[in-house]
């Protein structure tokens, strides 16, 4: 199923501008039915090799990410949508219908074969402010296994800025479990996981810089009502 997707982004990115390449994918990721939409939360992440880098293909899968990740906001009951080109703000935008918050969001993808990652390739201090003062939370969402395994720069800025780092396992996971908001039910503490991060004093100034992607593991664990090991498993 992948792979008809990836046919779809290849074929699409060889005509028009990128404009209404954007606009074609947009319609496509929103005839897919949710089956679809959730394997490709699996595999989204990764660029596959067949996509020569700096392509237009490679620029369009890119997008992409985004409008599966405005999608997949949709299918967690917000309201979302993707924002055009513009280098100056978030690419999606999603509101809560039942609790009214609103945050902006950004999805990475990144090869295999490209292992060397650094603050740049996540950009969370742009993504903070691109929230401006409009929208509460910011959240960035790229492979778990592309994120730095131990200290990084990007965690502290993380917690200095309110920025939630979200792994596209999470983001499957949470679907899987066909998690959504309703009146009685929101996910406002995941996207708000950074603050509550910061609360615990010793790990947001002894030790700022270290990855804490298990304690949004926690989060999600806490959120959807599984044990660890059903998480592990998932």
């Amino acid at each position: 199923m992948f792979q008809s997707f990836l046919d779809a982004i290849l074929t699409i990115s060889n005509k028009d501008s990128f404009k209404e390449q954007t606009k074609k994918v947009i319609e496509y990721v929103d005839s897919l039915d949710d089956a679809f939409v959730k394997i490709l939360v699996k595999e989204i992440g990764t660029i596959p090799e067949c996509i020569k880098a700096s392509s237009s293909a490679e620029k369009l899968f890119s997008k992409a990410s985004d409008i599966v990740l405005a999608r997949c906001f949709k299918m967690l009951g917000l309201k979302s949508k993707t924002v055009g080109e513009r280098a100056d703000s978030a690419d999606v935008i999603a509101v809560s219908i039942f609790h009214k918050y609103s945050l902006v969001a950004d999805a990475k993808c990144f090869r295999m074969s490209r292992t060397a990652k650094n603050q740049k390739d996540f950009k969370v201090a742009a993504l903070s402010n691109w929230r401006g003062g409009e929208n509460e939370y910011a959240v960035l969402v790229s492979p778990y296994f592309q994120y730095p395994k131990e200290e990084s720069q990007i965690y502290k800025t993380a917690l200095d800025e309110n920025v939630c780092l979200l792994a596209w396992e999470h983001i499957s996971i949470l679907l899987d479990n066909n998690i959504c908001e309703n009146e009685n039910f929101s996910l406002e503490t995941i996207w708000n996981s950074s603050l509550m991060i910061v609360r615990d004093s010793k790990i947001a100034y002894n030790n700022a810089k270290s990855c804490f992607l298990p304690k949004i593991n926690a989060f999600v664990i806490k959120k959807i009502g599984i044990s660890n090991s059903e998480f592990l498993n998932c």
